[in-house]
């Protein structure tokens, strides 16, 4: 019974780093830009990024990854209003991206409020 019980434990702290391996492994590491699929490198920076942003708390933290994966969709948003055809999709992107810079604000804004150094 005890070794059922620390089976359990161990598969169960194993569970989500598992899990993080497995979705890594999935990812296409080359991230090559095609034209169907010219984001490969904006999404590899950003989820590098996002990875690797921490704070003192769960409240900072999920501050910095904000910035980060807002700062992911503007580079993604530039590659489309340099690359997408269609003429709406460049304008959605062109306003995605202001958006994505006023959120950044606010989260930078955020980050000054509360004694943290902006990123």
């Amino acid at each position: 019974m005890r070794n059922a019980t620390i089976l359990a434990v161990l598969a169960l702290i194993a569970t989500p780093a598992a899990a993080q391996q497995a979705a890594h492994q999935g990812m296409n590491h080359s991230m090559q830009p095609t034209a169907a699929n010219p984001y490969g490198p904006a999404e590899m920076k950003m989820h590098e990024r996002m990875m690797g942003a921490t704070g003192a708390d769960a409240s900072e933290t999920w501050v910095r990854k904000m910035i980060e994966h807002h700062r992911g969709a503007i580079d993604m948003s530039r590659t489309a209003i340099a690359r997408a055809r269609d003429p709406m999709v460049k304008r959605m992107a062109q306003k995605g991206a202001m958006m994505q810079e006023k959120e950044i604000g606010e989260l930078q804004a955020w980050l000054r409020r509360n004694g943290k150094r902006a990123q």
